[in-house]
């Protein structure tokens, strides 16, 4: 049996949601409750508000599953935009009193940054996300890191090179990085 293609299980996963079956909310909670739930953290940083922000999330797919629109994007990057928009709202209630609208922003925006970060990373290809593991969190040389691979010194600076591209546009708006845009708030 072919595997089915990463739009094709979106769309299968949104009319099983659409007809309220369980098993796929379970399925979709295995399959993307970690990316959930280290966003939010990751904004938040709170474990309480994250697990919080992550019932929140799955809450709002099970009751509008029609809300998920396949032309705009997979069903990974909708996730991970209501995500990141429930802990954002989220930080600026629980922020609102203890600091200046200016501090606010900037602590909304730098959480907003090392998000897009992170979303960046679990997106792009296992090869690129290898090498920059091996170069940045294993603080190994391109050759080192060609060698891991089993790959061409050149091929491991291709790699890294392409990888730090698009880690560099985290800072942006608009950028490849970005989810696509759903109207639909939380």
């Amino acid at each position: 049996m072919a595997k089915d293609t990463p739009l094709r299980w979106d769309r299968r996963m949104q009319q099983r949601l659409a007809r309220g079956e369980a098993a796929a909310l379970g399925e979709l909670y295995d399959r993307y409750a970690s990316l959930v739930h280290d966003l939010a953290h990751r904004v938040l940083d709170d474990e309480e508000a994250a697990d919080a922000v992550t019932r929140e999330v799955f809450g709002h797919v099970w009751q509008h599953p029609d809300a998920y629109d396949p032309k705009q994007g997979n069903l990974r990057a909708w996730v991970a935009h209501l995500t990141h928009r429930q802990a954002v709202r989220r930080l600026r209630e629980t922020e609102a009193g203890a600091l200046t609208p200016e501090e606010l922003e900037q602590k909304v925006q730098r959480a907003s940054v090392a998000a897009r970060a992170d979303y960046i990373v679990m997106s792009m290809p296992a090869p690129l996300r290898a090498a920059l593991d091996l170069a940045y969190r294993r603080r190994r040389d391109y050759r080192q890191t060609a060698a891991d691979l089993g790959v061409t010194e050149e091929e491991a600076c291709r790699r890294l090179r392409l990888g730090l591209q698009l880690l560099s546009t985290a800072h942006t708006r608009g950028g490849p990085e970005d989810p696509p845009g759903y109207g639909r708030a939380l």
